[in-house]
């Protein structure tokens, strides 16, 4: 059996892989060649500087990872290392994978540096985020810029309740940069059949504060805002600006109006969940990217007894962590961008029969929020009352789509 040394196999390389130096790559870039810049180089090297624009895969995870940044394989793909010699290795690699159109950078990152082209130092996660949010940065959709993404978002609950309970805890556990929690009550002892983020010790404790305990006990990188106030047309615009994405966990019709006109008006993103005994509910609302809103459901609220009390009607202790770690994981993926977020469509559970539905929700080019012709341009204080609207479904091309009614 012949052998060969490590030298003559990357002077092998050199005659089998394509190479092209720095100042053609850089050439290419400027023009707006529709280059992947891939860099294969150690966590700590790529700490010291990358090229604008180039996405990190250390190089033992290239062939694991490629095909989530790369899917076609004739798509120009540029490997760049410190020096031009472990990219020649991974070059051949993604040949062999079928890959058509792949080079190596000769001179690497530190050719690119020595011929005077700008690089970009990147942010990076401290060696206790590294290892906190492990589960997360393994994976490509996510990932530690995804991650960052995450430490550097707000999002803000309405009601540290049955919904901003979970949405709370599983937000602050991925890392969510800043929390805010609007909530005006006490901890009750009948809450905590459902509120999880409070204790028996935090009975009489304002419900901002005992959240924001809890949250600062898991995860010291989140920085928790509470507004112990009730949310009114007066407030409601300087609290939720400050925020990237809403969460609603209210229980009642006022709060729940007031949230989505201002979220319209504002421009953000709203998650909404609702609860009711034995089934929930969960949409994203985002007028302002071309989906529906709250009122495109309901345009008006109903009058006051026309739908049961939340104290009358009960609710399953553990059905608002199941819709409210929904309501997290879709503003988890609306900081990400990824995955499909719930906008158009809402996704209904029945915790008896263990069924998940979903409905399509259409925008209403009549709604008076977010319509052609608004009416709704300033916000508005309804009268206080608990409940939840009946809806009804019929069956239109082959989909269930929302016709919102009113119970009588």
């Amino acid at each position: 059996m012949s052998y060969i040394t490590s030298d003559q196999l990357i002077a092998k390389l050199r005659n089998e892989v394509k190479e092209i130096d720095v100042h053609t790559l850089a050439g290419d870039l400027q023009s707006g060649k529709e280059w992947t810049v891939i860099d294969i180089r150690g966590m700590d090297e790529w700490a010291q500087g990358r090229i604008e624009g180039s996405i990190h895969i250390d190089r033992g995870f290239l062939e694991l990872l490629i095909e989530h940044y790369v899917p076609r394989r004739n798509h120009p793909v540029a490997l760049v290392c410190a020096s031009g010699v472990r990219t020649l290795l991974g070059a051949r690699s993604l040949e062999e994978m079928g890959y058509t159109n792949v080079a190596s950078v000769a001179g690497g990152f530190i050719g690119w540096k020595n011929a005077g082209y700008s690089f970009s130092v990147p942010r990076m996660l401290t060696e206790e985020q590294r290892h906190r949010y492990s589960r997360h940065t393994i994976m490509p959709e996510v990932g530690e810029e995804g991650q960052l993404k995450l430490l550097d978002a707000s999002v803000l609950l309405i009601g540290a309740g049955g919904l901003g309970s979970p949405a709370a805890i599983y937000l602050a556990a991925a890392g969510v940069g800043k929390i805010g929690i609007v909530d005006f009550d006490v901890v009750d002892t009948s809450n905590l059949q459902r509120q999880i983020i409070h204790r028996l010790e935090d009975v009489d404790v304002p419900k901002v504060d005992s959240a924001s305990r809890a949250i600062g006990q898991l995860n010291p990188d989140v920085k928790v805002v509470g507004h112990r106030t009730q949310l009114t047309s007066q407030n409601a615009f300087d609290i939720i600006s400050q925020y990237d994405i809403v969460i609603n966990g209210s229980d009642n019709f006022p709060t729940r109006y007031l949230v989505n006109d201002a979220c319209v008006l504002l421009g953000k993103p709203l998650v909404d969940g609702s609860i009711f005994r034995f089934e929930g509910q969960v949409t994203v609302f985002d007028a302002a990217g071309g989906g529906p809103c709250y009122r495109c459901l309901y345009p008006d609220p109903p009058p006051p007894g026309e739908v049961p009390s939340c104290a009358e009607g009960g609710v399953l202790g553990v059905l608002p962590g199941v819709i409210g770690s929904l309501q997290a994981a879709e503003a988890i993926k609306l900081i990400l961008g990824q995955g499909d977020p719930l906008i158009g469509r809402l996704t209904l559970y029945d915790a008896l029969d263990g069924e998940f539905r979903e409905m399509k929700v259409l925008k209403n080019s009549d709604c008076p929020v977010c319509g052609q012709q608004p009416t709704v341009t300033e916000l508005i204080d309804y009268q206080q009352f608990c409940g939840i609207p009946h809806v009804e479904t019929v069956a239109t091309n082959g989909k269930d789509e929302l016709i919102p009614v009113f119970s009588n």
